[in-house]
């Protein structure tokens, strides 16, 4: 082998260098360095969304599992997020429940809302808040169904209070509409009170056995293609009479 010539190793050892990239590139010029292609992101959530978001898997994981696979845990794989997020945004099981069931009133409230809006006539509309109270309970079962656990539910969180004291309010307002008269939801007559007990009996004891499947034997006796929806509007229009022997 020849003899190495010194100069020429120093300046093939500077291009090296020149050509390298420099490790304090990315902080010198102002821009981040790139992450490995391996390191985990976390989730794109701007700030207050991800309470919003772990309410939404709460209700996909109700809908899915049923009340029994709701979990804190359940709902954080389901949004993708780490096991301690649902606890500091809801504090435990109880609150994120109450917090869920007052969505499912809103929703509720919205929907009957809606229904009453689009009336077009006295009857329409005396029968539109009952069948959206029903099909709403159709579509989201799970949903329906906490919103009526009182003891799994904390009341004393104002989203919930306020949205089922809505709820009621809506319901008083139409039982007055049909009296014809107004209905405080602070004060009730005994007459006007049973009169609210009465239409809601009615109605949330038809939707809990409709959905319960109880319902599947007498609608099999009916004529057919009777609905359900039709069932309930006899129901709700047909006389109350009573015949008593004299």
């Amino acid at each position: 082998m020849g003899k190495s010539d010194p100069k020429s190793e120093t300046r093939t050892e500077a291009a090296r260098i020149a050509r390298a990239p420099s490790k304090t590139s990315s902080a010198t010029s102002g821009r981040p360095a790139r992450r490995p292609a391996s390191a985990k992101t976390e989730a794109p959530y701007h700030h207050g969304a991800l309470r919003e978001a772990l309410l939404q898997a709460a209700e996909r994981v109700l809908e899915r599992d049923g009340l029994a696979g709701l979990t804190l845990r359940a709902v954080a794989r389901e949004a993708g997020v780490s096991h301690a997020a649902p606890t500091h945004h809801f504090g435990d099981l109880t609150g994120l429940l109450s917090e869920l069931a007052a969505v499912g009133f809103r929703q509720f409230n919205a929907a009957m809302a809606s229904a009453c809006d689009t009336a077009t006539t006295p009857l329409a509309r005396a029968l539109a808040r009952p069948k959206a109270y029903v099909a709403y309970a159709q579509a989201h079962p799970g949903m329906y169904g906490i919103m009526f656990r009182t003891e799994r539910l904390d009341y004393s969180r104002p989203s919930l209070h306020e949205a089922a004291e809505a709820s009621f309010a809506g319901l008083a307002n139409a039982i007055g509409a049909m009296r014809q008269e107004q209905i405080s939801g602070d004060a009730l007559t005994l007459d006007q009170g049973a009169a609210i007990a009465r239409a809601w009996s009615m109605v949330h004891g038809f939707t809990t056995l409709l959905l319960d499947g109880r319902l599947k034997d007498i609608l099999e006796r009916l004529p057919e293609g009777t609905t359900a929806e039709r069932l309930l509007e006899v129901m709700l229009t047909a006389p109350i009479t009573a015949k008593l022997p004299t």
